[in-house]
């Protein structure tokens, strides 16, 4: 299974309970094709960049799923014929995901060997000749 992440906006004209009522709604989708949602983050009613269609603001909701890519077919299938949706983005992280942990323990790996403190010789510097006076 891979990792996807979705992100939708939602027309501002849409109550709370509505908006909930989609997201749960898509959960269902979610799980009916034996994939499985791993965060439903809701960030609320945003200002966009700029103005899309008629509208200057908009909720934000960032779905992370676990599934294949007939999931995300017919999310975005869901969402185009969704009047209240106003842009969406697909996008999977799975290998992202890997390369950032695999950095991640090569960082470790070398942060933990230069930990260890290597031994210390204390070599006492020789006595430097006296100058000469000229």
């Amino acid at each position: 299974m891979r990792v996807y992440e979705v992100v939708f906006v939602a027309a501002p004209t849409l109550s709370i309970e509505e908006l909930e009522a989609f997201i749960t709604n898509m959960q269902a989708v979610i799980e009916g094709r034996n994939g499985k949602l791993l965060k439903i983050d809701n960030w609320g009613k945003k200002s966009l960049a700029y103005k899309i269609g008629k509208f200057r603001e908009a909720y934000y909701v960032v779905l992370s799923l676990e599934g294949d890519g007939a999931i995300i077919a017919e999310l975005e299938r869901r969402f185009r014929v969704t009047d209240y949706i106003v842009r969406f983005l697909s996008v999977r992280i799975d290998e992202d995901t890997k390369r950032s942990e695999k950095l991640k323990t090569v960082r470790q790996r070398k942060s933990s060997t230069k930990g260890t403190p290597e031994p210390q010789v204390n070599i006492e510097p020789e006595a430097a000749p006296a100058e000469q006076p000229m």
